[in-house]
């Protein structure tokens, strides 16, 4: 295996010490035009490029970004929304020569102590702060520590930090209208849980359509975002006296749970409960029936909160800013129908 040309082997061949070829590689004052041409020619001869830990030296950068996920590692392994997010992001940085130095939390406190060991090992240039809490300490740490950050949040959120906004109010207004308009009267909702911002947005959007529409607002389940806890709360709707017609899931995981809890409890998706989801995955279009959902492009998303991490960090001394995100479009599946009329037979009521 051939050695890698090194900066040594630049200097070298230049016939000028280590510090002259850094400076000349680097764009840095201090070297005649003429010397910095001749070197940066050598450098292309021998075929040279510098190691991302050079330029880091170089540039005082670590030329990454740090992007903690508070969630458990089996949840975000089945999770397919932090993949698609994870390729936006990588799509951005790559040009611009950044890696992304990514770690799982299942804690609030873990994360704290991964921040402080980002900024105190200088280990990112930045961060991206994604799954907001209400309240989040997160955003008073990556301040305490000088930490360039940008978050991504709902408009809801004022937070003194560049922000990526997306709305998901208008999608889960535009699902609960759809159900409205075919006839459902009682709509439940599985929810997020509610120290996200996210999730009391997503909660506080349904019940103000139900409300418009002159509607009580339904049952509210609790969920984590993932298919288990719309399994679960398949068993809590058919244990109720008097089950929804229709729910409005907080995200396509947790619809997916439900629609296959029902229907193993022979439940017919659409004919007897309705369910739309939220986030547009892929999976959701092989769920049958096909999901009505509500597409968030989170690939997009990740692509435009890199390229405003690596903005804030080129300008750190910059405002806070917002780039605002239209609202995921509708998508219509076959999980949604006219509400059935009467009660759920009681042969389909019992759960195996």
């Amino acid at each position: 295996m051939a050695r890698r040309t090194t900066i040594v082997d630049v200097a070298r061949a230049a016939g000028v010490s280590l510090s002259t070829a850094s400076v000349a590689l680097n764009g840095l004052p201090g070297v005649s035009e003429a010397k910095r041409e001749h070197i940066r020619q050598i450098a292309q001869d021998l075929k040279y490029s510098p190691t991302l830990r050079a330029r880091g030296l170089a540039a005082k950068r670590a030329f990454a970004i740090g992007f903690v996920v508070e969630r458990s590692p089996e949840v975000m392994g089945s999770d397919p929304f932090f993949g698609a997010f994870i390729a936006g992001v990588q799509e951005a940085i790559a040009g611009a020569g950044y890696v992304m130095v990514l770690q799982v939390s299942p804690s609030p406190e873990q994360a704290a102590w991964l921040y402080r060991e980002f900024a105190g090992e200088r280990r990112v240039d930045g961060v991206l702060l994604d799954q907001l809490r209400v309240d989040d300490d997160r955003i008073g740490l990556v301040q305490e520590l000088g930490l360039p950050a940008v978050a991504i949040a709902p408009p809801t959120v004022a937070a003194p930090l560049p922000m990526l906004s997306q709305s998901g109010a208008p999608g889960i207004v535009e699902v609960t209208e759809h159900l409205m308009a075919l006839g459902h009267r009682d709509i439940a909702h599985i929810r997020g849980k509610l120290e996200y911002v996210h999730s009391v947005e997503r909660r506080t959007a349904w019940r103000d359509t139900l409300a418009k529409g002159g509607l009580p607002a339904g049952a509210e389940l609790q969920g984590d975002f993932t298919v288990a806890s719309g399994s679960r709360a398949a068993e809590e709707i058919l244990a109720m006296d008097r089950p929804p017609t229709a729910v409005v899931c907080v995200n396509d995981l947790c619809a997916i749970g439900l629609v296959a809890g029902l229907q193993a409890a022979g439940v017919d998706v659409p004919g007897d409960i309705s369910v739309v989801g939220f986030d547009g995955i892929e999976l959701a279009n092989y769920l049958h029936p096909r999901l009505t959902t509500v597409r968030t492009a989170p690939q997009t998303v990740g692509r435009a909160a890199a390229a405003m991490l690596l903005e804030l960090i080129d300008d750190p001394g910059r405002e806070p800013w917002t780039v605002q995100l239209g609202p995921g479009p509708l998508v219509m599946g076959e999980s949604t129908a006219p509400p059935r009329a009467g009660a759920l037979p009681a042969v389909r009521r019992s759960v195996s």
